[in-house]
């Protein structure tokens, strides 16, 4: 089985109901692509919303907490997200890293919750700039690969099903306006693929692998071009039509 392209767009903080304006665009222009998986992770008062709105997209939460239910005030578990129309959540990006001080092991039950609910799944990872400059770029990635990802019965399937995903985001590319190097994106996502058939075989091959910082319409075609990229983390740009749909084209064969 050969995954479509995926292209999804994180909203982080941002939005309102005025903005499902433009989530319904992006319904609209995804639809012409039939041979992209595209989908948006807006915050969460938005999901339930969001999800009334569109039909040809796929719609996400941007973290969930590990336990299904329980006294976590302020937290949303996988199984919420789940009742209240999500596909997939993301867990791990860099930002929840930063801000809240999550660890892999944090990350990886995250990911296993949300499988266990039905959720599909994008773990995202990525180094910092002096981690770079250092020289430590594949092996911080290979490090957060090895201990960030789920673990148990049912992860092989999920991956052969296309419900886990690897979401690779430069620290130091993320809402700055540089981005990596195709060469280096290459170089990671190889690392990548290669830590994921080690750990899940065959099924491995299937996940794919989302390069996410400061990609735009102009950066996207060179970028979802290279070998070992399956799709985009997308964030500022998915929140117009106007600045989402060239990417979703990039990763098609239609015309806008």
């Amino acid at each position: 089985m050969v995954h479509r392209p995926y292209i999804v767009g994180n909203w982080k903080m941002n939005g309102s109901r005025a903005l499902l304006a433009e989530a319904r665009a992006i319904d609209r222009g995804a639809a012409r692509y039939k041979d992209v998986a595209v989908a948006l992770a807006p915050p969460f008062p938005l999901i339930g919303l969001l999800r009334d709105e569109v039909s040809a997209i796929g719609v996400g939460g941007q973290d969930c907490h590990t336990a299904p239910k329980g006294a976590h005030t302020g937290d949303v578990s996988a199984a919420m997200l789940a009742d209240i129309g999500a596909d997939f959540v993301i867990v791990g990006h860099s930002e929840r890293r930063r801000d809240h001080g999550e660890t892999d092991a944090l990350v990886q039950a995250k990911a296993e919750a949300a499988l266990a609910a039905g959720l599909g799944v994008i773990v995202c990872v990525g180094e910092t700039l002096d981690e770079r400059d250092a020289g430590h770029a594949e092996a911080v990635v290979t490090r957060q690969v090895d201990a960030s990802l789920p673990t148990g019965d049912g992860v092989a399937e999920a991956a052969t099903l296309g419900r886990l995903s690897v979401a690779y985001e430069p620290v130091w590319a993320i809402g700055t306006g540089r981005v990596a190097a195709v060469e280096d994106v290459v170089a990671i996502h190889a690392v990548i693929a290669a830590r994921l058939t080690a750990r899940f075989g065959d099924a491995g091959a299937k996940v794919r692998i989302l390069y996410g910082g400061s990609v735009n319409g102009e950066n996207a075609a060179a970028l979802l071009a290279a070998p070992g990229v399956s799709g985009a983390l997308v964030g500022g740009a998915s929140l117009t039509a106007d600045a989402f749909l060239p990417i979703v084209a990039a990763a098609g064969t239609g015309e806008l």
